[in-house]
């Protein structure tokens, strides 16, 4: 594999994946139209002039819809040479369907999905949630051993995108869990960081809490690590998935509307 790759989407998380992989010695060349330069990265012009120049392109895009149609936009430029790894959080009968079409003209298509904020992935700190063929990942996996060594095999294309959901699940739950914990003790008559303190050497400690307990605390919330409107379309996904195959997700409803009101 040539260590030259293309990233359409270089927002918070495709940022600090082309940062992680420029400072792992890669060629990256970039582009989205919201952001004209980013350090470590040669931004490109269009789709099309980003594929023409790199045989591997990792998508990083809000949502599957919009990963369905830049690929759309590439179209004539693709060819059996070229592969995709896609970041996108979207819905996984978009992604199976994504990766069949691909399939079908020849290009090679993984999911690789982003477990952990943008801060993480540019340390090389954060797991990837890989969906599709052993070959595909194989061919793809100099590139994935620079972005992480936490990397988890989960499934045919679509399996990932579902597994990630279970993660985000579970995190986003654990973070609404702490906020309202840390804000329940101050109403009380504690102080925060004090309580803080203490619940870090309690069973009611986490990882969720040593990330982001001390920013809740102090009210640090810039530079955004990640999105609120992006984790809401996250949840809307996982109550999608779970009415689709009868999971009962009552926490889900709940958080879902807690994020709707914030």
């Amino acid at each position: 594999m040539s260590q030259r790759v293309g990233i359409i989407g270089v927002g918070l998380l495709g940022g600090a994946l082309g940062q992680r992989l420029a400072k792992q010695g890669w060629e990256v060349l970039g582009l989205d139209p919201a952001v004209p330069l980013l350090d470590g990265m040669t931004m490109c012009e269009n789709g099309s002039d980003l594929a023409s120049q790199c045989e591997t392109i990792l998508l990083s895009l809000p949502t599957s819809d919009i990963a369905v149609k830049v690929i759309e936009t590439l179209g004539q430029v693709l060819t059996e040479k070229h592969c995709f790894i896609d970041t996108t959080t979207g819905k996984p009968s978009e992604m199976e369907t994504l990766g069949q079409t691909l399939s079908g003209r020849g290009v090679e298509y993984i999911e690789a999905n982003v477990a952990g904020s943008s801060e993480l992935a540019k340390r090389g700190e954060a797991a990837l949630f890989l969906g599709g063929t052993d070959e595909t990942i194989n061919r793809c996996r100099p590139l994935l051993q620079a972005l992480t060594s936490k990397r988890f095999h989960v499934g045919s294309v679509g399996a990932a995108s579902r597994f990630k959901l279970v993660h985000n699940l579970i995190l986003g739950l654990n973070r609404v869990a702490l906020a309202e914990g840390l804000a329940f003790a101050e109403a009380i008559g504690f102080n925060a960081a004090e309580a803080l303190g203490i619940l870090r050497e309690t069973p009611a400690t986490s990882k969720a809490l040593e990330a982001k307990g001390e920013k809740m605390t102090k009210g640090e919330y810039y530079p955004p690590q990640a999105r609120l409107a992006q984790h809401l379309k996250d949840v809307r996904l996982i109550r999608r998935l779970a009415d689709e195959f009868g999971a009962i997700t009552p926490m889900s409803d709940t958080h879902q509307s807690i994020l709707e009101k914030a």
